[in-house]
């Protein structure tokens, strides 16, 4: 019988702990502010960025959401994006997405100031997660610093383990390489090119799959051998044939073989809103 790796308990112990650093703050006259630029009325941003501005809310921070018009110009998106991340009472901001084809171009990463990026994209913060530099208070990317506080909540060991990451975006997979290296994994990075997948997936301690491919990843990625000692964490966030949501992991066919893996819902998606908050606290706390 496989743990399932849940995100509840890690969020119930962090709130306690958020909203202590929120009142610390507060009794210092700062108000933690996350500003959120949504573009359009794509029905799951509105839905993702009001369970952000909720969780802020629930341990006392603020959060506003400036809802723009689908067809904005680059050139007024630009101006909102730089006259809210500019305000001197804002300490994060970011911006939901995906954008409209007139904005998806765009690079949002090198907009937003460094010390209010909670996404943790600018250059800035990349350079100092790719140089492990433990002297920066930069920001680590949401969902894979997330997988790693999960990972460490419940005693899962990365260092010299071998972890296989299935997908290579700039939001999950490469920041995810990074963390694991710094974390002293050995760590094999894969994507649409890869050749025999399941040959390294059965060699792994460790699988991360960000690829949005619903119940892609079966019993046959899992080898024999390896049955009940490896980890699987599920990134993906999909619907199924049937319109019921899923991860990239046929979770019914591999949970039975592993030692431990997170469901979809439940698992990493409530993890990356914890990441985003525990963030913008960082950038109030950097004032003082």
């Amino acid at each position: 019988m496989s743990i399932n790796l849940i995100a509840k308990p890690i969020i119930d112990q962090e709130l306690e702990n958020l909203k202590h650093r929120c009142n610390k703050l507060k009794e210092r006259r700062i108000t933690p502010n996350l500003q959120v630029l949504l573009v359009g009325n794509n029905k799951a941003s509105k839905i993702y960025t009001n369970r952000k501005k909720k969780f802020c809310e629930s341990f006392g921070a603020k959060c506003d959401i400036h809802h723009l018009d689908e067809n904005i110009s680059v050139d007024d998106f630009i101006k909102e994006l730089n006259k809210i991340s500019s305000a001197q009472d804002v300490h994060g901001t970011f911006v939901q997405l995906p954008l409209p084809g007139q904005l998806a171009n765009l690079e949002i990463e090198k907009l937003i100031p460094a010390d209010k990026d909670v996404d943790g994209f600018h250059p800035f913060n990349l350079f100092a997660l790719l140089s492990d530099d433990k002297k920066s208070d930069y920001f680590r990317p949401c969902t894979p610093y997330g997988v790693m506080n999960l990972l460490k909540y419940y005693n899962i060991p990365v260092s010299e383990k071998h972890a296989v990451i299935i997908g290579r975006s700039m939001i999950v997979g490469k920041p995810m390489q990074m963390l694991l290296t710094n974390a002293n994994a050995t760590v094999t990075l894969c994507h649409s090119k890869t050749k025999n997948l399941s040959e390294l997936t059965q060699k792994a301690d460790i699988i991360i799959s960000a690829i949005g491919k619903p119940k892609f990843l079966n019993e046959t990625f899992i080898h024999p051998a390896q049955k009940n000692n490896t980890v699987i964490i599920d990134v993906g966030i999909n619907t199924d044939k049937d319109g019921n949501l899923c991860g990239d992991v046929d979770f019914d066919k591999v949970s039975p073989l592993v030692y431990a893996i997170t469901p979809v819902p439940g698992g990493v998606g409530p993890l990356t809103i914890l990441t985003l908050s525990q963030n913008l606290l960082q950038a109030a706390e950097k004032i003082i």
